[in-house]
């Protein structure tokens, strides 16, 4: 049997970012670096607010724990890679491939993986398709911007709303089903969580309400989601192919609508998914009998698997 790597030594855990979803990244630092020194890692956390961040000297491993903007869309990857630093998660180009929402969808439909239909448009046109459908900022993670629209009223509204995060937008067809998220760890992927958010669907304060608990949001997740064996496995299929079709190695999250019809489709890959307290990665992976700290262990042995395919 293959003998593990040890972790390295010294580990900064870069944190906060300067984008939308900061008070996430957070936390999910916390939860990461609690974890690697629990291992005997050295362990600094690095606050990120900009791209001038200063690591320690000596670092053997940035662990990216940013989310969204900066820390998921390629641009801290390519700091870290300009001054050599070893690092977590994906590299430059699947990054920025995987946060880009319409550049993912081409490539799902390239490779035959079942995503909602969908229009690109600029911010200050109006939307072709019929009502309903959902109004999203593509370049934006944690549903951020993200509005469903059921009415003719609503559409400006959520239009110019969602305008403040980027000049272009993507108009989809909105699916009405189960939500599931399927995370990816290398290529396994884990058992299907189902998400049924306490008041309309899934987004920010529901997501984290932890960070905001006057707004009373939050959600029920059932892990492992009750789904028969056959479409759970085909559920997963789905996933590891989305996954897949963006060049991904390390780890992801998918996130994928089941509609009444059973017929499971794809809304979009997140491939730094939070680990707070509420996060779904480490929910899923504990239902397949993989502990937070074996979590972090095996992002680290994944990305080194994926830096040393690189470098061939």
């Amino acid at each position: 049997m293959k003998k593990k790597a040890p972790i390295p030594q010294k580990i900064a855990v870069l944190m906060g970012g300067p984008g939308s979803e900061r008070d996430v990244s957070l936390a999910t630092g916390r939860g990461v670096s609690k974890a690697l020194r629990s291992l005997g890692a050295e362990v600094v956390d690095v606050d990120v607010r900009d791209q001038n961040f200063e690591l320690p000297d000596n670092v053997d491993l940035a662990f990216i724990a940013l989310h969204g903007t900066f820390g998921e869309d390629g641009q801290v990857q390519k700091i870290l890679e300009d001054r050599g630093i070893p690092y977590t998660g994906e590299g430059i180009e699947e990054s920025r491939l995987a946060f880009d929402k319409i550049r993912s969808k081409e490539k799902f439909r390239e490779h035959g993986v079942i995503t909602p239909e969908w229009e690109t448009i600029e911010a200050h046109q109006r939307p072709r398709m019929r009502l309903p459908i959902v109004v999203k900022p593509p370049r934006q993670g944690s549903t951020v911007g993200v509005y469903i629209v059921k009415r003719a009223t609503e559409v400006e509204p959520a239009m110019r709303e969602a305008a403040k995060y980027d000049g272009q937008l993507l108009i989809e067809k909105f699916i009405a089903g189960r939500e599931l998220t399927v995370g990816i760890l290398g290529d396994q992927a884990l058992p299907i969580l189902e998400i049924t958010p306490k008041g309309g669907f899934y987004d920010f304060t529901n997501k984290y309400p932890f960070l905001n608990p006057q707004a009373g949001g939050g959600a029920e997740h059932v892990c492992p989601a009750q789904v028969d064996k056959k479409k759970t496995k085909e559920i997963q299929g789905l996933a590891l192919r989305a996954h897949r079709s963006l060049g991904l190695r390390v780890y992801s999250r998918v996130d994928v609508l089941l509609p009444e019809n059973g017929v499971a489709t794809v809304l979009e890959v997140n491939t730094i998914p939070g680990m707070t307290e509420a996060s779904l990665l480490p929910e899923a992976a504990a239902a397949a009998s993989i502990s937070y700290v074996d979590l972090c262990t095996r992002i680290i042995e994944l990305s080194r698997a994926r830096s040393e395919h690189s470098a061939k």
